[in-house]
């Protein structure tokens, strides 16, 4: 135990934190903090907990997240912030591993790093390799609608659901109505956008699974005429990356139903091209589990990558 790294969720008791402690207190190469449950909202008891670790995770709500870091004063300790609050902050590394061919080094030499939210990673994944390759302008107008699981929403929400669904069921909603939700500066900077995209979440009356989707027009893009260039696209972008697949052209064409739960226990995402290249439509996805890669996953490979091991430990 001498030589593992100390690892402290603050905010343990959330649902991203108890997935986090589920998939790490296996571990045999770290050594995880753990606060008695009385002690978990008590200043003293983290901000001891945040300056031993060597790496820090804030599963918080974004103010608390913001008073963590001030309470965090060992300039060695990483802290990976799992809210919203540090997502465009001068100073912090975006925590998507796959991002660019950059991005890895980056978030090794990081102190600070912000994990993606789970609606922006899968938006990303589609944005950034072809607004990076100009195929999409940057001043492009863009639409996204999105589906999530209740989780997404955290204890108030899935104990909603549940007490719903156990007395008459509870339907799906949409919600971000005046859109504005929280996703949209990371997705417009991290994907490299002028503008907001029009983005309609909604959530399904299931636990966790997500769908991203985002409609083009063969028409709009530069230097590509067919689906199978954006596949190959992609393929290029993310060539020998474990976790993220992108569907091949013979796969799309025998689908008849995309469902959001089918990478649900994975930090997997995949990208598929839908088309009907007659009306020169296209509707890119991203089907990934939003407390696998949109979350736990995430941080996991991150603290996997710190720690220079094989980044598929201990996720699937």
């Amino acid at each position: 135990m001498a030589n593992n790294k100390k690892v402290f969720i603050d905010g343990e008791a959330g649902t991203t934190g108890l997935h986090l402690a589920q998939r790490l207190e296996t571990r045999n190469d770290i050594e995880l903090i753990q606060l008695n449950p009385q002690d978990r909202k008590n200043k003293i008891a983290r901000q001891n907990a945040l300056n031993e670790a060597d790496i820090a995770i804030l599963c918080l709500p974004d103010a608390a997240a913001i008073e963590a870091v001030s309470l965090a004063e060992d300039p060695e300790t990483v802290i990976i912030d799992a809210s919203s609050a540090h997502r465009v902050t001068e100073g912090w590394t975006y925590g998507f591993t796959e991002y660019s061919p950059q991005q890895r080094k980056a978030i090794k030499e990081s102190k600070r790093i912000t994990n993606p939210g789970c609606y922006a990673i899968g938006a990303i994944s589609l944005l950034y390799p072809l607004i990076s390759r100009d195929v999409i302008p940057r001043d492009h107008p863009l639409s996204i609608h999105a589906i999530s699981g209740y989780s997404g929403g955290g204890k108030s929400l899935i104990a909603d659901f549940e007490r719903s669904s156990a007395q008459l069921g509870k339907d799906g909603f949409s919600y971000g109505l005046h859109l504005n939700h929280k996703h949209l500066p990371e997705i417009q900077q991290l994907a490299g956008t002028d503008y907001y995209p029009v983005f309609s979440p909604s959530v399904g009356p299931y636990l966790q699974g997500m769908l991203v989707n985002i409609p083009l027009n063969l028409r709009t893009l530069a230097n590509v005429w067919s689906a199978a260039d954006l596949i190959e696209l992609y393929n290029r972008h993310y060539t020998d990356e474990y976790f993220i697949q992108v569907a091949d052209l013979n796969e799309i064409q025998c689908l008849e139903k995309l469902d959001p739960q089918t990478l649900n226990g994975t930090n997997n995402l995949k990208i598929y091209v839908l088309h009907n290249e007659k009306e020169d439509q296209i509707m890119l996805v991203s089907q990934l589990d939003n407390l696998g890669k949109g979350a736990s996953g995430q941080v996991v490979q991150t603290i996997n990558l710190l720690l220079n091991i094989d980044e598929e430990t201990t996720l699937t």
